[in-house]
């Protein structure tokens, strides 16, 4: 074993004695070890390359804002955090750990108990803690700290394993000092190496001028976040023995020649460093968008570019514009000009549904591809959600860009995955860098499009949760869709917004219907104004759609009504009795013309059950259905062929049915698909909702006045069904009522009974949608005559409901920022422990159940097993379809990933704890030893339901049917 680390300069230079046999890092298999003042070292210098070359220019000047020589200043704490962050180790309760380490040590006077001796009481020190009391103990002592002053600096060491310690903890540690330091003559060593080694790195980092200085500075909380990411960071990279060997490994070269060889190893994309963007939006959506020939900018993104150059500060965007109008576009745009303005380094797109990210991405691979990048520099790209690695976009970024750098989490066990296991995790998450992979770093990506759970993560208590703020306070923030989440997700939303204010991250939000009131609400949480705070009358009052709000903390809001682009035209609504004999006969008159008609149901069972009638009337060819319950692949397959039948004129073409068909599809419907149908039937459902799917319909011109759409369909007309009609009060039927609770639909109902009675008045678009949402979700509402009774009892259901959803997710929120100067202690106790897409993971920021999800694959009745027969091939043109999966060995690698591919949500029916407790327990039955293999991620921990020959099973108790038109059907066994 090399003495001491080899020769060095640097820190290492100037430490003699016992200091230089303090280790960090040790190999069991090889031997090797690692000095702590290496790891310091290098640490250090990793946290400099970091802040000069990765962070972005936002990031660093939050972090400079508090202190008084600015980013210079901040660099310095950086570093020298960075440096010190592993002190703790320099302790008994740590160097005990490995036998010949601590005898080297011990034969230079650090005298101290064995692994054994101590017991249980060295849990009380875990070294990030030790490491906090020791740095704080410094401060005080040599440089005549506060308490106070000293611990909002050294909680960044205290938490840099992902969690910020309790006061319980300190105390704990404080009442057994001999953790610290072992009693008796070797005291004062133990005391002098610590000293040694922070007064080197005052030194040597270059604060030991600027401590006193730092003395009066109060650290917000923001900032103490983001140090912690990034010491967090700098550590994870500095631990990772293939970039920074251990001794003897390590061959002989100075500290500068190692961490540049390391630098070079791990080849970390640069940030992103915007230009400033065109100021005419004509020339600027020219540049970016593969715009067709003709097409002009609309009124609302002309509008959204301008107020993006002219608010006197980046801050809070939001757009409300009618389906169709670009909004996509111009908050890409918004996105540019904010980056350019606030160096941000990229972007995070957050969307409602892995459906809704996947169609994202391309859009955010085409944009990125028209951006300006310095020197052409490579930028990091990300698709944020579970099963990313299937994407074929995705994983031909993955192929573009390998990397032999294994990432680690340092200092940690990494549990065998057992069957049993509620933390499994989904499998192969991969990103477009090799180092930036896995759930605690992937965000840290430039650019991301994933579901809105990885935003809503960062108001989640939780591990390492400072990671997942460090990747949003350096990029722009948008989220789609805004109006489509609840109560509960709003809870978590609000105080994410609280937290983006605070860092000064520029947040664009897009939505075709949100209500007024939520709209004052994400203002108000973003400018950290409290939920009394006046001045935002104006952003919840204005009416004009479509409509363009700004705000910033500290600045009055700015509100705009741009013009409407000239798209849009009349929807008649009818009702239409529930029954399906009703609507089979209603189409059966509708279609003698032909015709393209989407069915929207609000259950998977009721779009079943109207697809089995409708298939007897009109034949197995003309009925298609979609909804949630197909395998991945199928559920793309499905959606790439309603684009093609179904989509724009200029995408479908010949491919749109010349006769008569029909589409039964469920919720999927409403979001992302870019399909054109010519006549709509849809339940009841509130009515921002019944206004997306409205988008569907004639949403493309198709000749002259619609000449090419079948002669009684050129009239836009929407037939709203699931609803007993004849009653003195509608009811609507049970499924939606489970779906979206009694108020919101009577609410829905109160407001579109103008336009639903005979002789009524059409819906004028898109004038009449932001009328309808805001009429619809107004604190006073208009109740009909004779709906009293029934409007009071669902009210009070509603607002118990309501008030539930904020209790339970007020249980693990992120509490907000604490005024500057105050430790982060306790940031995150009582939390998850770790936030990821897990089965429960997503119940922790989602009002649902935990959901069980397997892979579906069959066994023929030869006993082979095998994927599903007719899996569609893959973007490479790979065949996916009927692959044998042998289970005495890995499949092949084309196997095992056509069998992650057919990944399948299990229905609410699973949901339950008896019988999903039931379900996981038949499921572990089948159990594939050979699958487990480091060399099998695909298949490695997941549940597998096997389908027989017929694509038929047990389980639970529940007779399950799978087929490639109708997906999962689900009946009592």
């Amino acid at each position: 074993m090399a003495d001491e680390g080899g020769a060095c300069s640097g820190l290492g230079g100037r430490l003699q004695g016992a200091v230089r046999r303090v280790w960090a890092k040790h190999d069991r298999d090889a031997e090797g070890w690692l000095p702590l003042w290496r790891h310091m070292e290098d640490s250090a210098a990793v946290a400099g390359l970091l802040w000069d070359e990765w962070l972005p220019e936002q990031v660093r000047n939050v972090i400079a804002g508090p202190l008084p020589g600015g980013v210079e200043d901040a660099r310095r704490l950086v570093v020298w955090l960075a440096g010190v962050h592993d002190i703790g180790k320099a302790t008994p309760a740590f160097a005990c750990q490995v036998d010949q380490l601590a005898d080297r040590m011990r034969d230079t006077g650090l005298d101290m108990r064995t692994q054994r001796q101590f017991g249980p009481d060295r849990k009380v020190a875990p070294h990030g803690l030790a490491g906090q009391l020791l740095l704080e103990e410094w401060l005080e002592e040599r440089h005549g700290w506060s308490g106070r002053q000293s611990g909002q600096f050294a909680v960044v060491v205290g938490g840099h394993h992902g969690v910020p310690p309790e006061h319980g903890q300190i105390k704990a540690l404080y009442d057994r000092p001999h953790l610290l330091r072992t009693p008796g003559p070797s005291q004062v060593v133990w005391r002098r190496v610590q000293d040694e080694l922070l007064d080197g790195c005052a030194d040597v980092f270059g604060v030991r001028e600027r401590l006193g200085v730092w003395r009066s500075v109060r650290l917000p909380q923001p900032v103490q976040v983001l140090l912690s990411a990034v010491v967090i960071v700098s550590d994870w990279i500095a631990s990772n023995p293939e970039l920074f060997p251990y001794f003897p490994q390590e061959t002989p070269r100075s500290g500068e020649e190692r961490v540049a060889a390391a630098w070079r190893g791990l080849s970390l994309p640069p940030r992103w460093e915007p230009r400033p963007a065109a100021v005419d939006a004509g020339e600027l959506f020219a540049a970016r968008f593969d715009l067709p020939a003709g097409a002009v900018v609309r009124p609302v993104q002309e509008v959204a570019v301008r107020l993006a150059h002219a608010v006197p500060k980046p801050g809070l965007m939001v757009i409300e514009a009618p389906m169709g109008e670009g909004k996509t576009e111009a908050a890409l745009a918004v996105a540019e000009i904010f980056a350019a303005r606030t160096g941000a380094g990229g972007v995070f797109f957050a969307l409602p549904t892995m459906a809704t990210g996947n169609a994202m991405f391309p859009r955010l691979l085409d944009w990125l591809e028209r951006l300006p990048v310095q020197g052409g520099a490579p930028l990091s790209v990300l698709l944020a959600h579970s099963k990313a690695a299937l994407n074929d976009d995705f994983a031909e970024l993955m192929r573009s860009g390998r990397q032999p750098i294994v990432a680690v989490d340092v200092d940690e066990d990494v549990p065998r995955w057992r069957p049993s296991d509620v933390g499994r995790t989904a499998p192969a998450v991969l990103v477009a860098h090799a180092w930036l992979r896995g759930r605690k770093k992937a965000l840290l990506s430039s650019f991301v499009a994933g579901t809105v759970d990885q935003l809503l993560f960062a108001g989640l208590k939780s591990r390492y949760l400072a990671l997942r703020h460090l990747a949003v306070a350096g990029k722009v923030v948008v989220i789609d869709e805004a109006h489509a989440y609840d109560t509960y997700m709003s809870v978590y939303l609000d105080r994410v917004m609280e937290w983006l204010g605070a860092y000064g991250v520029p947040v664009v939000v897009l939505s075709a219907t949100l209500p007024a009131r939520r709209r004052r609400e994400l203002a108000v949480a973003y400018a950290g104004a409290g939920p009394g705070a006046e001045g935002f009358g104006e952003v919840e009052d204005a009416s004009g759609y479509p409509l363009v709000a700004c705000v910033a903390p500290g600045l009055a809001p700015v509100v705009e009504r741009p013009a409407v682009s000239g798209r849009g035209g009349q929807v008649w609504l009818e009702p239409l009795g529930d029954g399906l004999d009703v609507l089979v006969e209603r189409l059966g008159a509708e279609l003698v013309d032909g015709g393209c008609v989407l069915v929207v149901r609000n259950t998977v069972q009721r779009v079943l059950d109207t697809a089995k009638a409708l298939r007897e009337r009109f034949g197995e060819e003309l009925v298609t259905v979609a909804h949630s319950r197909f395998v991945d692949v199928d559920r793309a397959m499905k959606d790439a062929g309603l684009l093609e039948r179904f989509g724009p004129p200029s995408r479908s073409g010949a491919g749109r049915p010349a006769g008569p068909h029909i589409v039964v599809a469920s919720q999927v419907a409403e979001q992302s698909l870019d399909v054109d149908f010519d006549l709509l039937v849809s339940d009841l459902c509130p009515v921002d909702l019944l206004l997306q799917r409205v988008g569907r319909l004639h949403r493309h011109q198709r000749g002259d006045g619609q000449a090419h759409r079948p002669a009684g369909m050129r009239v836009a007309r929407c037939l709203v069904t699931g609803v007993d009609w004849s009653g003195p009060v509608p009811a609507a039927v049970r499924g939606s009522v489970a779906v979206y609770g009694r108020y919101s639909l009577l609410r829905s109902l109160a407001v579109l009974r103008p336009y639903l009675e005979k002789g009524g008045r059409a819906v004028c678009l898109p004038q009449d949608i932001s009328v309808l949402v805001q009429a619809a979700y107004a604190q006073q509402a208009h109740v009909p005559d004779g709906w009293e009774e029934e409007w009071e009892q669902a009210l009070v259901r509603y607002e118990k409901h309501r008030a539930d959803q904020a209790e339970r997710a007020g249980r693990f929120r992120l509490d907000a920022a604490g005024r500057a100067g105050r430790p982060l202690i306790g940031w995150v106790s009582g939390g998850t422990g770790d936030a990821d897409d897990t089965r429960a993971g997503r119940a922790q920021v989602r009002d649902s159940q935990e959901t069980l999800e397997v892979l579906v694959v069959q066994r023929l009745a030869d006993g082979r097993l095998v994927t599903l027969p007719w899996l569609a091939e893959d973007g490479r043109g790979r065949a996916r379809g009927g692959l044998d999966l042998p289970v005495d060995r890995c499949p092949s690698p084309a196997a095992a990933r056509a069998a992650a591919s057919s990944g399948l949500r299990l229905p609410v029916q699973f949901s339950a704890p008896e019988v999903m407790d039931r379900a996981i327990g038949e499921l572990e039955k089948f159990f594939v030893p050979a699958w487990q293999a480091k060399d099998s991620p695909w298949l490695a921990g997941q549940l597998i339901l096997v389908l027989d020959a017929d694509c038929q099973t047990q389980l639970a108790g529940f007779a399950l049917q799978y087929s490639e038109s109708d997906g999962l059907e689900v009946t009592r066994g």
